[in-house]
């Protein structure tokens, strides 16, 4: 598996603790995203790292001559956040007037269910019952699309769309949203948001201008890790502080969830670099019953703890592909079959770089297991 190497963090001590982790998964869902939704940027200038990239869109918006974008990059690396700024940027008070997200992972990979939950589709559904949708997903986002792209804002020279996970389309749709580009290029502009541009067919990545995101620095991380700190006083040890950067590797996030997780089990006393692994040991449990799962032949509950360690925990695929190599380690199988499940891992591991679905990737590699 690919490591990251961290100059001065070493490696967390690994104390598992059922009290504390029963704690953190009571809690998980009251505090999810609130501080990295309250600490998230809110223009460009705040934008942290990925200079190039945030003087590119600033340039653009200033210009006022915005061409679609293709953003590229790992997940949690900033696009989102970018795109959401350059909209407050280009539009002021309005923005959410003329920015429509779409999350195509969701729309595609959970199709009506995701659907019917979201407001803004209902009308075009005419129901809230799954079941009683005849009409095709693909032709749900054609329809959906076709109209808002089609819609002149009343208020600005053209509308932004921005597609997140926009590898997540299928072939039929990526073809449909080229032609909706050309059709619709005077009311509207496209963001494509990706983590794997070479899942997007050529014609799409043509018309838009690529623009590459990528982690911050551990340094950058730290500066902000330890403002957030400040500004919700907590005493954080600079050992917590080492542990929670070298448990992120980069990713302003999953630092600034881990932080608010441990601000919980703190109380106002200092938080320690314990407290930081003890935190993050909730995922340990999830991937240990994904692996005894597979060991056991158990498909349907593996395929159940990977939908809730990706929709519900956030966890990429290779972070998963991590976890069941460490977990596998420490199995007790036998030698031989602890290296033949790492080449299988490690497989996985090249196979997620170009696919669209690490769902999809997850699931055929625990299907070999037994």
């Amino acid at each position: 598996m690919r490591e990251r190497k961290t100059e001065g963090k070493k490696k967390p001590r690994e104390r598992k603790n059922p009290e504390i982790n029963s704690k953190i998964k009571n809690k998980v869902e009251y505090m999810q995203d609130l501080w990295t939704l309250k600490y998230r940027a809110g223009t460009l200038k705040e934008i942290l790292g990925n200079e190039h990239a945030v003087a590119t869109l600033s340039e653009l918006a200033q210009s006022g001559i915005l061409p679609h974008l293709v953003l590229y990059g790992p997940e949690n690396s900033g696009k989102t956040t970018a795109s959401l700024a350059l909209a407050r940027q280009l539009y002021g008070n309005t923005w959410k007037n003329n920015f429509l997200y779409f999350n195509a992972s969701d729309f595609f990979d959970q199709g009506k269910r995701y659907l019917v939950r979201d407001k803004r589709f209902v009308r075009f559904l005419g129901t809230d019952d799954p079941k009683k949708i005849y009409k095709s997903v693909i032709n749900i986002f054609k329809e959906i699309v076709n109209e808002y792209a089609g819609m002149a804002s009343i208020d600005a020279d053209y509308k932004l769309i921005y597609i997140d996970n926009a590898e997540s389309l299928n072939l039929d749709a990526q073809h449909a949203l080229r032609r909706i580009m050309e059709k619709y290029n005077a009311t509207c502009r496209f963001i494509l948001s990706t983590t794997k541009p070479s899942k997007l067919i050529a014609p799409l990545r043509s018309r838009g201008l690529q623009i590459f995101f990528t982690y911050v620095s551990d340094s950058v991380l730290k500066d902000h890790l330890e403002k957030i700190s400040c500004s919700e006083k907590l005493q954080l040890s600079e050992d917590a502080l080492d542990a929670i950067l070298y448990s992120a590797k980069g990713n302003i996030a999953k630092a600034v969830q881990t932080l608010q997780l441990v601000s919980l089990l703190a109380h106002g006393l200092v938080i320690t670099e314990e407290m930081v692994y003890e935190a993050t040991l909730g995922k340990d449990e999830s991937v240990d019953n994904l692996l005894s799962a597979a060991l056991n032949g158990d498909f349907p509950g593996g395929r159940k703890l990977i939908d809730e360690m990706i929709v519900e925990k956030g966890l990429s695929g290779v972070e998963i592909l991590e976890g069941l190599s460490e977990a596998l380690a420490d199995s007790g199988e036998a030698d031989v079959d602890v290296a033949r499940l790492v080449v299988k891992i490690s497989k996985t591991d090249a196979d997620l770089k170009d696919a669209a679905n690490d769902r999809i990737q997850l699931e055929k590699l625990i299907s070999t297991f037994s």
